[in-house]
């Protein structure tokens, strides 16, 4: 085989694997697991790690957060926190937090419908998460609208089809959907569609009830062996600066008391909710992670949590919140560092305040993936599809963020396995000023020696034009529209889908539950 001929196989190679728009077998497998071999980046010393820590006690023991469910502050009074009823703070002394804080797990393993797809949080493990919450959804197709259950129901399919991405989110919100019956059909639409971990929103709890319920019938699941084990998760966000609601608290008391996980995030902008300095908003989000971790620890201790970081910075013009900046990934780095000092996993995000999945919305997810994944986060939030701060849904984005987020998982894979890795009989079969295309080490790895592009063309100026001159979002369409054309669901017990599927009927017969504001 000639030079060129040997070039023009591994392109015809490398293209028929873009077609196919999948990475071979074993790099797919090796996505569903990422293990990140990094030590992570620090922005703190150890004595600056420990001021602040000391710092956010202070902070919870003088100061005090407001709560404003009667029932949390019953367990923060009971555990011996000083409470005022009339002003609804709590003041939790630094005792009860260190007591919390040594019976939090810094292992979660959380069971999937598929036990291939269990997900284990925490050490160097990397979990994935799409993105989470949005009203509006947006592609190239049908422009920017209001998010229905039909693209819900998509989003969970293209979750379901990348092994890169590991646990479900709520990806879009189903306005579509009255608010009393949205928890049962969203939660449906995952355990219909996928065998991932599912997402629970915490709004209020008949609503919870309710999604547990569905997941135990789903599952094949009794009361004993779901509260045994961690089956889904929800996501709990403080009311920065010093505040938990009533929702939020409440969520937080449901999700310990039944043992499934909850991923405690203060939501601090610095120069907006928070001090307009990185240390001093890291200080003020340590300090209410803390409290939301303790009152998970008094409901239950055991009760799995994450340590949830969400510190940006705001656009000091306009107040707009900003995100992908160095002061995200500064305070990405400064908060992976406080959740190792108190030994908890560490929940990122994959952030942009582009509002259309252009450059900016490229630089500043690959500004946000730096800080999260070098900094060593366990959970990736919103790691595919969000675009405008958290407003918007993106499809194109979607796939774009895959690929980063595939590459990732290529940089995590070992260099050197064996000495047959270091090449060195090619290198001594091969001339000065040769070649490496035709060497029997080469042909025998060139399928699977590369990462195998999702979006990205590598290919040179005249392939490109000749091709149809595609750019990475017109392809990034493609690779969507033909990926929800093809899916198919994954297998399930068709007695346990019948069960859940007549709960839903039942109670949305009976109308639902309202969420609790």
């Amino acid at each position: 085989m000639t030079d060129r001929e040997v070039r023009r196989d591994v392109r015809a190679r490398r293209a028929g694997a873009v077609a196919r728009d999948i990475a071979p077998a074993a790099r797919a497998t090796a996505y569903r697991q990422m293990v990140n071999p990094y030590a992570p980046l620090r922005v703190f010393s150890d004595d600056q790690v420990e001021h602040i820590h000391q710092c956010a006690l202070a902070i919870l023991e003088d100061s005090g957060i407001r709560v404003l469910l009667p029932q949390a502050r019953d367990y923060y009074s009971d555990a011996g926190a000083l409470v005022d009823s009339e002003e609804f703070m709590v003041r939790i002394g630094r005792d009860i937090v260190a007591r919390a804080l040594a019976s939090a797990p810094s292992v979660v393993r959380i069971a999937a419908g598929d036990p291939a797809r269990n997900v284990v949080i925490g050490g160097r493990n990397v979990a994935v998460v799409p993105v989470s919450g949005p009203p509006n959804v947006s592609d190239r197709i049908r422009g920017k609208r209001a998010g229905t259950l039909a693209d819900y129901e998509d989003f969970v399919r293209l979750s379901q089809h990348f092994d890169v991405i590991h646990i479900l989110g709520p990806s879009v919100e189903p306005l579509d959907v009255a608010p009393n019956l949205r928890h049962l059909l969203t939660v449906q639409a995952q355990l219909t569609l996928s065998d991932k971990v599912p997402f629970v929103f915490s709004r209020g709890t008949p609503q919870v009830c309710d999604s547990f319920e569905m997941i135990r019938l789903a599952r094949g699941l009794s009361e004993e062996q779901f509260r045994g084990g961690v089956h889904c998760y929800t996501n709990i966000n403080t009311n920065s600066p010093r505040q938990l609601d009533v929702p939020m608290s409440q969520g937080i008391i449901d999700f310990a008391r039944e043992g499934q996980l909850a991923v405690i995030t203060p939501f601090t902008l610095a120069g907006a909710m928070a001090p307009i300095t990185v240390a001093g908003a890291l200080t003020l989000a340590h300090a209410e992670a803390l409290a939301g971790i303790t009152l998970a620890q008094l409901v239950r201790p055991g009760a799995p949590v994450v340590y949830g970081g969400f510190t940006s910075n705001v656009d000091m013009r306009s107040g707009s919140p900003a995100f992908g900046t160095p002061e995200y990934a500064k305070a990405a780095f400064g908060t992976g560092q406080l959740a190792r000092h108190v030994g908890l996993p560490w929940r990122s995000s994959n952030a942009t305040a582009s509002n259309v999945a252009d450059e900016q919305a490229a630089y500043e997810s690959a500004m946000s993936l730096l800080g999260a994944f070098m900094g060593g986060c366990n959970v990736l939030i919103h790691g595919a599809g969000w675009l405008e701060g958290g407003l918007t849904a993106s499809l194109e984005k979607f796939i774009l963020d895959v690929e980063q987020l595939q590459m990732y998982a290529e940089m995590f894979q070992p260099l050197l396995a064996s000495d047959e890795d270091l090449g060195l009989d090619a290198i001594a079969g091969t001339p000065p000023g040769g070649h490496f295309f035709s060497t029997p080490h080469t042909l025998a790895r060139y399928r699977d020696a590369f990462y195998v592009p999702l979006v990205s063309d590598w290919r040179n100026y005249g392939q490109w034009v000749e091709s149809g001159s595609l750019t990475a979002g017109e392809r990034a369409t493609e690779i969507w529209q033909r990926t929800l054309a093809q899916f198919t669901a994954p297998p399930r017990d068709a007695a346990a889908t019948a069960a859940m599927e007549a709960f839903v009927h039942r109670r949305s017969a009976q109308g639902g539950a309202a969420p609790v504001s």
